[in-house]
């Protein structure tokens, strides 16, 4: 089966280099292609956070990985499967973040702490409702809260 998906916009005014760390500050645009118009996002603003759905478009098949590694290939840390992590050499590309909405004008969402570049296409956005995030508490490895202490 293939699956083939159109970008719904694209990320404006983001880092332009790819790095790890210190995304929460960041500030940028996801502009809509002209596929949609401003009723597309109507009612968004009710909402304090969106799940966005990105394609990590500058990943190439080269660096695509499978099996395991260890995380941002640091030894220290376990070797973990490709799916055990969040890294962007994922088989199908994709990225998902969590961040904060901005404003909305018309196509065009600002929103922080998205942790994608300039020019990458989004797939999906969705708001972020309670009702889907657990309904029990959460766990996770000690080296995934190492990863993650200068991520945001």
């Amino acid at each position: 089966m293939q699956i083939e998906l159109e970008p719904i916009g694209y990320v404006r005014d983001g880092r332009s280099e790819v790095q790890d760390d210190h995304w929460g500050s960041e500030r940028c645009r996801i502009e809509l292609t002209d596929a949609y118009g401003p009723e597309a996002l109507f009612g968004l603003s009710d909402f304090s956070h969106l799940e966005i759905i990105f394609y990590f478009d500058r990943v190439p098949d080269t660096k695509v990985q499978t099996g395991a590694r260890h995380p941002r290939n640091n030894k220290d840390w376990p070797l973990v499967g490709i799916f055990g992590q969040r890294g962007k050499n994922r088989p199908n590309r994709l990225g998902l973040c969590t961040c904060k909405l901005i404003s909305v004008e018309g196509t065009t969402l600002t929103v922080e702490g998205l942790d994608a570049i300039e020019g990458t296409p989004v797939l999906d956005i969705k708001p972020l409702m309670r009702g889907f995030q657990p309904r029990e508490d959460t766990r996770q490895p000690e080296w995934a809260g190492e990863l993650m202490k200068n991520y945001w």
